[in-house]
């Protein structure tokens, strides 16, 4: 009687961590920044789509759950989480120490380099404190694009902060920006690929130093929320494994 009622309490014991663990892994809300084509934006008809979207789409059909998308402005991405207006971020956000102190990431799902794009015709073949000087440079406020610029560049040149991409290429487009510094699939999008003007990259692509450009693209989440990123990070490895991934990568960057 004695033993069964042992077997009885492990067995209730077991059964309500394994209710604690499957709880975190529930139906999420993701919070994302648009548009930053390729990696989300929206369809003429409204629809929410890119590597990111599809992506994170495909990691929730492998965990078995639903997740709803929440837009949010970049500047109010990380506190949004905090606040529970949803419960993850997956919107091309680098992994770095400095965001490591807020938030808990999962493994690395891409690694995008940033580049230098300007007008076709500008002059500055190599950007450095003297191509540079006194030039008018656009960068998203509050990425670590801006944080670079501002750090290498801020004492020599007119850094100008844009809370979307979209806004930086108007001025781009009416010539009151030299140049700007973005990650290239976005640079790509918005400016190479856009009818609006024409664009160049200029210098090479940058992936150092890691204190600005970490370790690539992470999905963050709340500290406690351990089980939920494990699940994602599994799904992650899965999708690598089963040619998902790939698919999805090839779709948006096919060159």
């Amino acid at each position: 009687m004695k033993l069964n009622k042992l077997l009885s309490i492990g067995v209730l014991g077991a059964s309500m961590i394994a209710g604690v663990a499957n709880a975190e892994v529930r139906d999420i809300r993701i919070g994302v920044d648009v548009p930053y084509e390729p990696m989300e934006y929206r369809t003429a008809d409204g629809e929410l789509t890119g590597f990111d979207i599809e992506l994170g789409n495909a990691m929730c059909e492998e965990i078995g759950i639903e997740c709803e998308w929440v837009v949010q402005g970049w500047d109010g991405i990380i506190p949004g989480l905090m606040a529970r207006k949803y419960d993850a971020i997956m919107s091309s956000m680098t992994i770095n120490d400095k965001r490591r102190e807020q938030v808990l990431f999962s493994d690395p799902y891409f690694t995008p380099p940033s580049a230098w794009f300007a007008p076709a015709d500008s002059e500055i073949t190599t950007p450095d404190e003297t191509t540079l000087e006194d030039m008018s440079i656009g960068v998203q406020r509050g990425t670590l694009q801006d944080n670079y610029v501002t750090d290498m560049y801020g004492d020599v040149a007119d850094v100008n902060r844009y809370a979307t991409a979209d806004d930086m290429v108007l001025d781009m487009d009416s010539g009151r920006l030299d140049i700007v510094f973005l990650d290239f699939p976005v640079g790509k999008s918005t400016l190479l690929d856009s009818e609006a003007g024409d664009y160049k990259t200029v210098g090479e692509q940058i992936t150092e130093p890691k204190q600005y450009f970490g370790d690539g693209f992470g999905i963050a989440f709340r500290k406690r929320d351990e089980a939920l990123a494990e699940a994602f990070n599994e799904a992650l490895a899965t999708l690598k494994e089963n040619g998902t991934y790939a698919e999805i990568e090839a779709k948006y960057f096919n060159e």
